[in-house]
């Protein structure tokens, strides 16, 4: 095993112990000296930061990929914020429930416990350095982080701030750690070690995720990639369908829960579709239409055939497909067809359709006249978030506080022994 991964693996492991005991109010004081050393470190962080963006500048990244990367003395101030909006949200750790007296008279009950060290590979946006390191230190786990070497400095000087406010609170730096190397091989060798990292959450792209399913034998919790549909059904509120498909698309167009593909119900397309492009063009965002809805917005700005791949293509970028579909049914079979599991919207006012579509589409979330967007834990109340897991076990849709601890039963008696 490398001896970066070794040497902060059996660091990670031994923090986890300290962290694991620590009550709300020690883990909340690190939080909050973490703020401050990520406001206190910010010419540094910036300076590493100029970086990262040129060199991926010259190595061709695309403006949505340097977007996810572009640290700003505003985003700091975010992070500083969601760092102390996590210490204000109620400690997991040690919650009692299901509690239960047997007729034996044992009294059983689960508590709530932290996983261990969480292992997280992610890519391009180093705010996740941050957001993981709160939510791992407020939830008692420890943290290996390991970042894209396009923002490798970012996180460095992330990481040292972290590390900073972990120490100035009287708590291991070995809290969270950031694996240096940009070795791919890493990233391997994380996802099997096994007894040293207890789960794993890649951030990334397809191809990131589909190699951690091939070759972990840590537990790995998989998500984020979204392809996501807005449907605007026959019975939709016109006031309500431009700005909601607005916002889904270009609030921040980047990143997994932003509108990719937006179907609309034949029997209201012909005055929807114009008044949507016509709003998406002030943003100079391209459509991607299949027939029907090429019929009805003609030459429009920005406007062309899809192509057999763009209703399944996450976008990341100012760019949208458009359906014109029959009925709610045929919106439900694209969806099944086409989506990701992450985020999918109805716009509509029947009330009916609406539960059809909150039953039967099956995502992390469903969104009934609300924008894709709110898919996020800042957005559910949960804090930051690790991952957005699009899979069943062990948790789904955004990951907080909650979904980064396991359970164990504690059962009291008086004596008893097994018949």
């Amino acid at each position: 095993m490398n001896a970066e991964l070794q040497t902060k693996g059996r660091a990670a492991k031994a923090a986890s112990r300290v962290l694991g005991t620590l009550g709300a109010e020690a883990k909340n004081k690190a939080l909050h000296t973490i703020a401050a050393a990520i406001l206190q470190e910010e010419a540094n962080i910036l300076a590493a930061n100029r970086q990262d963006i040129e060199a991926g500048r010259v190595a061709g990244l695309s403006e949505a990929l340097l977007d996810r990367l572009l640290l700003t003395s505003a985003r700091l101030q975010s992070m500083a914020n969601d760092v102390r909006a996590v210490a204000n949200l109620p400690d997991p750790v040690g919650e009692e429930f299901d509690s239960r007296r047997l007729p034996n008279g044992l009294q059983l009950s689960k508590r709530r416990v932290p996983i261990g060290v969480i292992g997280v590979i992610y890519e391009s946006r180093p705010n996740v350095t941050i957001d993981i390191s709160a939510l791992c230190l407020k939830s008692g786990n420890a943290a290996i982080l390991r970042g894209g070497k396009e923002s490798v400095h970012s996180n460095q000087a992330l990481a040292r701030a972290v590390q900073l406010g972990c120490e100035a609170a009287g708590l291991p730096a070995a809290t969270a750690q950031l694996i240096e190397s940009t070795d791919r091989e890493l990233v391997r060798e994380m996802l099997r070690a096994n007894g040293l990292i207890d789960m794993i959450i890649p951030r990334g792209g397809a191809a990131l995720h589909q190699f951690a399913i091939e070759n972990a034998s840590v537990p790995v919790i998989t998500g984020g990639i979204g392809i996501c549909h807005v449907y605007v059904d026959r019975a939709a509120d016109p006031a309500k369908i431009t700005p909601i498909v607005v916002n889904a698309k270009v609030q921040r167009p980047s990143v997994c829960n932003a509108m990719d593909t937006l179907l609309v119900h034949r029997a209201v397309a012909a005055e929807v579709l114009p008044a949507v492009a016509d709003a998406l063009a002030q943003y100079k965002v391209d459509l991607r239409c299949e027939p029907n809805a090429l019929s009805i917005l003609g030459g429009a700005a920005g406007v062309q055939p899809a192509g057999p791949a763009d209703f399944d293509t996450e976008f990341m970028a100012l760019i949208a497909a458009i359906k014109v579909v029959d009925s709610l049914d045929e919106a439900l079979d694209h969806i099944y067809a086409h989506g990701s599991g992450h985020t999918e919207a109805i716009i509509t006012e029947d009330y009916s359709a609406a539960m059809r579509f909150t039953n039967e589409v099956n995502a992390a979330a469903v969104m009934v006249n609300a924008s894709t967007r709110f898919n996020d834990g800042g957005q559910f109340g949960l804090g930051a978030e690790v991952a957005i897991s699009t899979q069943p076990l062990h948790a789904r849709g955004p990951m907080g506080l909650k979904e980064l601890t396991t359970y164990k039963w504690v059962v009291f008696g008086t004596g008893q022994i097994r018949p």
